[in-house]
């Protein structure tokens, strides 16, 4: 049922100008599963004139009647996700359950985004002297520009384009080429809803060129990246060359601290189920651990016991844990990562290696004791392989935790409310979870600090960075 992919322009789905086409492989079987229009400067052109038509209508609808389009789009979506999970599962490789756990949970941040558009409310401010009006107005910002990465096809472009629609802004969303319809289906739920033409718009391209092209456009006024710390860099300062509004959800290489009062059977069932989601292609995956001597050994061997017993295969098979990797470059990246380890002295607990020849499969793989100087120690994986290490107890576990400049997501089991205290106030990162996993529901903060980029894409303050806030003072 997987088909071709068009470009959304002004309300029109169309081929690009110039007819050029990217293949889409399935991960599984390494097959050509249909072919995605890629945009050239002169599609671009086309929608940012919609954009910016666009945006002048959509800022002038009431937030109580964007909210209701909005809702009826989440309402579609929920009707749709069985087939749109079938698509993202084919074209991304993750299992159909997780596929279609993420088109649902899309629906869930469509609706509170709905809802907090309604609540963008301005001020009125005490004057100093009697008789003096002083006000503050939130506007849209402006038709913006969002980049999004291939992990999370449909929910990566979800918070960018609700937030983006519940403030009256309209968007041009570059998704990606490897996983193009399933994030096409999410926007065709908004266009069917009734969101006027121009106000949502889709294009598919060379992602350099893309970004080279719409960041320092004047029709753009805010952009949100979500992909590497390395081009997260180079967008923020062209953003910042044309002053431009940016948000910025970047890498990460999570510290998961366990200590000797843990319950370690809840952190063992937790951390494998969240490490090896969606092959830890993840931005948040839990990758270093750090685990108090009194429970190390304990820890390693049920880490790496119910790892192996994982299911790795096509992600259209409901027996399978682990889908493939979503493309081919991540193998030899894993495998040069997991090579240098063991060259510094690290070991390899369980896993290790590709699956077979065919489809982009690797075993889930934990190592241990790997120092510092191993490359897989700095550089985050993104993928299903894990480093255990052993350490003496917090003051260790906070040192090794904040010695990276990524400050993304973090992690830690403890029944010591002492030793909670001392996490909360020292780890330098954007999200703790403590004895649970409680990151990117809809309504809480989403992002990091640091190289993990600035901004957020979930939580009120994710809807204050789509506003301009403009004062007015009056003498009555």
């Amino acid at each position: 049922m997987y088909h071709d992919t068009l470009l959304l322009i002004d309300g029109t789905w169309r081929a690009a100008l110039d007819g050029r086409t990217i293949p889409v492989v399935n991960p599984a079987s390494e097959e050509v599963i249909g072919h995605v229009a890629h945009a050239g400067t002169a599609d671009l052109d086309l929608a940012l004139d919609a954009a910016q038509r666009g945006f002048d209508v959509w800022k002038a609808v009431s937030a109580y009647d964007r909210s209701k389009i909005m809702r009826r789009a989440a309402d579609l979506l929920r009707e749709r996700a069985a087939d749109i999970a079938v698509l993202l599962t084919l074209e991304q490789g993750k299992p159909l359950a997780q596929s279609k756990m993420e088109v649902l949970g899309a629906a869930d941040t469509i609706d509170w985004f709905a809802e907090e558009g309604r609540r963008t409310y301005g001020q009125v401010i005490p004057a100093r002297a009697p008789g003096v009006l002083q006000i503050t107005i939130k506007d849209p910002v402006g038709p913006v520009a969002a980049f999004t990465p291939w992990n999370f096809p449909v929910n990566q472009v979800v918070r960018k384009l609700s937030a983006a629609l519940c403030t009256g802004c309209s968007i041009i969303v570059k998704a990606p080429e490897e996983t193009p319809a399933s994030p096409a289906e999410l926007l065709r739920c908004f266009m069917d809803a009734g969101v006027p033409a121009g106000v949502v718009n889709l294009v598919y391209g060379v992602p350099s060129e893309i970004s080279q092209y719409l960041i320092p456009h004047p029709v753009i006024r805010k952009i949100s990246f979500t992909g590497s710390t390395p081009v997260g860099k180079h967008l923020a300062g062209l953003a910042g060359q044309h002053m431009k509004r940016a948000t910025m959800e970047l890498g990460g290489h999570a510290p998961v601290m366990i200590f000797n009062d843990a319950d370690i059977d809840e952190a063992i069932a937790l951390m494998t189920t969240h490490k090896f989601r969606n092959a830890g292609q993840v931005c948040v995956s839990p990758t270093r651990f750090l685990v108090q001597d009194g429970v190390a050994d304990r820890f390693l061997a049920g880490f790496a016991e119910a790892a192996s017993k994982l299911r790795v295969g096509d992600g259209m098979d409901a027996d399978s844990d682990i889908g493939p990797l979503a493309n081919e470059r991540r193998i030899p990246a894993l495998q040069g990562m997991i090579d240098d380890a063991v060259q510094h002295g690290g070991r390899i607990v369980t896993g290790g290696r590709r699956i077979g020849n065919k489809g982009y499969f690797f075993e889930p793989t934990i190592l241990a004791d790997v120092p510092t100087s191993a490359q897989i120690m700095n550089d985050e994986p993104f993928g299903p392989v894990a480093v255990v290490n052993r350490v003496a107890g917090i003051e260790d576990a906070l040192a090794e935790a904040n010695r990276l400049p990524f400050g993304l997501a973090a992690y830690a089991f403890t029944k010591s409310s002492e030793t909670s205290d001392h996490l909360r106030a020292r780890v330098r990162a954007g999200m703790l979870t403590v004895n649970h996993l409680g990151l990117a529901l809809p309504e809480v903060p989403f992002g990091g600090i640091g190289d993990s980029g600035y901004g957020t894409e979930g939580g009120s303050e994710a809807v204050d960075a789509y506003l301009d806030t403009r004062f007015v003072t009056q003498k009555l």
